[in-house]
């Protein structure tokens, strides 16, 4: 049984760089954004690119507690170290940003490492399978809608 799981995925917004950026690095509004990860955020530090979060995130059908430490990026993403005690879990996630001919292309990566022994036997295809499928519906596709222009 695996204790860590490395989730990446590469996704095009048809939008330009900064526009994809200003909503991604404006974690106050995740939950007016991305409510069905999101369901509370409140940033409990805030020094330069450096921010704290305690956020109420959607998951599997319940809400679960998650302190956010996060580096911005300017013009690039963001890097955050997540701790989810509730979950027995805490992750690296790295959402980088660079242009394409086409848009923005994200580059997302997260680390998930796994605390409890009994998720350790579902982790894979719940936390593997499952967790992208879903974020790409709940985050990259809302923002699909809120930054790409209509042809």
């Amino acid at each position: 049984m695996k204790k860590n799981i490395t989730l990446h995925a590469k996704w095009l917004i048809k939008a330009p760089l900064m526009e994809v950026f200003s909503v991604m690095t404006t974690f106050e509004k995740w939950p007016e954004y991305f409510p069905k990860v999101a369901e509370s955020l409140q940033v409990i530090k805030h020094e330069g690119n450096s921010l704290e979060m305690d956020v109420t995130v959607k998951s599997f059908g319940q809400n679960f507690p998650v302190k956010m430490k996060t580096q911005i990026l300017p013009e690039k993403g963001f890097i955050s170290d997540n701790e989810n005690p509730k979950f027995g879990t805490s992750g690296h996630e790295e959402f980088l940003l660079s242009e394409d001919p086409e848009g923005t292309m994200i580059d997302y990566t997260y680390q998930v490492v796994i605390h409890k022994r009994w998720l350790r036997i579902v982790a894979q295809p719940l936390i593997g399978w499952f967790s992208m499928k879903y974020w790409q519906k709940a985050v990259i596709d809302e923002l699909r809608k809120r930054v790409e222009i209509k042809s």
